[in-house]
């Protein structure tokens, strides 16, 4: 059955998330003449409110969202036996159109950690720097000044993260710093800066900061609501790919395949659900899995699919005081106080509108008396992996000012606060793999890995009691929320229900009995979700290691064929995924650029400080 070839282009992106926008818009504007594709399943996000105002990022979670893809899960008796959802995004600039907009930085180390020959962070941190404007502090050696992502405090700061932070420097007894993404700083209290326009109040994402400023460019297309299917090759070569109408984004569309071709170079940048997918649509991974969906194996290549990874994170609400300021009018949809916010949004970039409902964090570690309390069962973790990396953060708690499900789960319109923690480097790993469903359609055989290893959930467990007892000293505290909280048993001493006000910072710490740490047990295995920071499925590693892609991107066993996204991440990171995805698209340019022998400007003179500690 032959297709319509459409036309050819130099490069062809499979995929239009926040890594592809970056390398396509480095290469078109080091190369105008550069003839550059994405193909996108999603629709464009361009000047979109959805996707511009900040506030608005909880919108693309609801259950009629199609500006992402729900990934189910497999069942699993770690999370007794629940089937968890992970979305992944699906539109122009993936995950930077659509996350929560936080601004963390992974270690330094963590980069060195990986092993890829070019990948040290030595040479990664000036890219760092290059990719970003922080707006937050002038002169800190470790960040950029004047690159297209702009990092600031937000729209308007949040009183409630003051309090936060005043308990955890005080009863929780660590130190504040105005800036922990220094690529070192760990266990201290900080503001939590977002990827933000301080001056505009919009978003700060890769699609409008890379490619759609890029719109004078003819040679830069994107096409959208297009699925690929598949890479084209001949003799092992890619030669280009074969693509569809979406069927969400473009349900009523004409389903017949068509092929567009590429003269020098196929990258497959769909992300860690979708890139291992296009491999093996096109005949590249393991052999039972081919087998089952009667693909014909073009390149054995067992690590495809494997390796996920994930951070797991636990969202606990609380009742605020009715004079706390924060997102629940907003997030509830009340006219009045989005009118009167975009009315000042408009003029000056500020008001909630520019606000993400998160301010305040830390990267913790526990002492020894915390690590005395999680018990026998993260020991060994500790001792192995975290207890000679003093970069390493175990989890990232941090305050919602807001409950963006409250009216989903019925519960009365008022204020609320959110308490967050979540394990940046769970041992536990997944697979995700396409299988054929019943009715002969394609699906995906996805297995999380959530809490299969017996180490992971043990700081979930310590970090909601820890999380409780910051929560009942902050003076907006007015109790928890029953329905999403652990049942404990009747008459516990661990329940808390409505309150007046806080306790005293000097009060002494809940108790505990077995059955109530049985009952934050099971809390967590009934609840524990996706933090959207999914990677490592087409793992950079040595192809004997089930690497699927060498240190130059090149997929192994083919030609003219690489990845670039969150899925080349061979280990974890400790950090939301953005700031990587955004620094894998500027090393990739880098390398594709060098390749075809483009000048790419170098960024080396934005290492302004020999000196410093990194």
């Amino acid at each position: 059955m032959s297709h319509p070839v459409l036309s050819e282009f130099d490069i062809i992106f499979a995929g239009g998330g926040t890594t592809a926008c970056v390398v396509a818009g480095r290469l078109a504007s080091w190369d105008p003449s550069l003839r550059i594709l994405i193909v996108e399943g999603g629709q464009h996000t361009l000047n979109e409110p959805a996707h511009v105002q900040p506030y608005q990022y909880v919108n693309h979670q609801a259950p009629t969202s199609t500006t992402v893809t729900f990934n189910v899960g497999n069942p699993s008796p770690h999370l007794n036996g629940r089937a968890p959802v992970v979305p992944s995004a699906r539109c122009v600039g993936g995950g930077s159109s659509v996350n929560f907009m936080v601004y963390t930085r992974a270690p330094a180390s963590d980069y060195d950690d990986w092993g890829v020959d070019g990948w040290e962070s030595k040479n990664l941190i000036p890219l760092m720097k290059k990719l970003e404007t922080y707006e937050v502090q002038p002169d800190r050696p470790s960040h950029g000044y004047d690159g297209p992502i702009k990092v600031s405090s937000g729209g308007h700061k949040l009183g409630v993260s003051e309090e936060f932070i005043h308990v955890g420097t005080t009863y929780h007894k660590r130190q504040y710093a105005e800036d922990t993404n220094d690529l070192e700083t760990c266990n201290t209290y900080s503001p939590w800066a977002k990827y933000i326009d301080g001056t505009t109040g919009r978003r700060s994402d890769a699609a409008h900061h890379y490619v759609y400023n890029q719109a004078h460019n003819q040679n830069l297309q994107i096409w959208v609501g297009k699925r690929v299917k598949r890479v084209i090759f001949e003799d092992k070569r890619a030669v280009g790919v074969e693509f569809t109408s979406d069927p969400i984004s473009c349900p009523d569309a004409d389903k017949s395949s068509s092929i567009v071709r590429a003269s020098k170079l196929v990258v497959i940048s769909a992300g860690a659900f979708g890139s291992p997918a296009i491999l093996e649509r096109s005949g590249i991974g393991a052999d039972a899995v081919l087998k089952r969906c009667g693909i014909e194996q073009l390149v054995d290549l067992p690590g495809v699919g494997e390796n996920y990874r994930d951070h797991n994170g636990a969202f606990l609400p609380y009742f605020a005081a009715d004079e706390a300021v924060t997102m629940d009018p907003l997030w509830r949809g009340k006219e009045s106080a989005i009118q009167e916010n975009l009315a000042k949004w408009k003029i000056d970039g500020k008001s909630l509108i520019a606000q993400n409902g998160s301010d305040a964090k830390i990267k913790w570690r526990p002492d020894d008396d915390e690590l005395e309390a999680m018990g026998s069962a993260f020991q060994p973790r500790w001792k192995e992996f975290f207890q000679d990396r003093p970069d390493k953060a175990v989890a990232i708690f941090c305050l919602f000012e807001g409950h963006a499900g409250a009216s989903k789960n019925n519960l009365p319109p008022r204020n609320y606060l959110v308490a967050c923690c979540y394990t940046l480097y769970p041992v536990s790993a997944g697979s995700v793999h396409i299988k054929l469903n019943e009715d002969g359609q394609e699906g995906v055989a996805f297995d999380t890995g959530y809490l299969d290893d017996p180490s992971d959930i043990v700081p979930l467990n310590f970090g909601y009691k820890k999380m409780r007892e910051i929560y009942r000293r902050m003076p907006s505290y007015r109790g928890e929320v029953p329905s999403g909280h652990p049942r404990f048993p009747e008459g516990s001493a661990a329940v808390c229900g409505e309150t007046t006000g806080p306790v005293d910072l000097n009060a002494p710490d809940l108790v505990y009995t077995a059955e109530d740490d049985e009952a934050i047990d099971r809390y967590h295995r009934d609840r524990v979700q996706t933090t959207w920071h999914s990677l490592g499925t087409c793992a950079m590693k040595p192809r004997a290691d089930q690497g699927v892609i060498d240190a130059r991107l090149n997929v192994y066993g083919v030609t003219n064929l690489k990845v670039a996204d969150m899925s080349i991440a061979p280990k974890n990171v400790g950090t939301n995924t953005y700031s990587t995805a955004l620094l894998i698209g500027e090393k990739a340019a880098m390398i594709i650029a060098d390749e075809l022998g483009i000048e790419c400007r170098p960024c080396e003179s934005l290492w302004k400080s020999p000196g410093a500690r990194l």
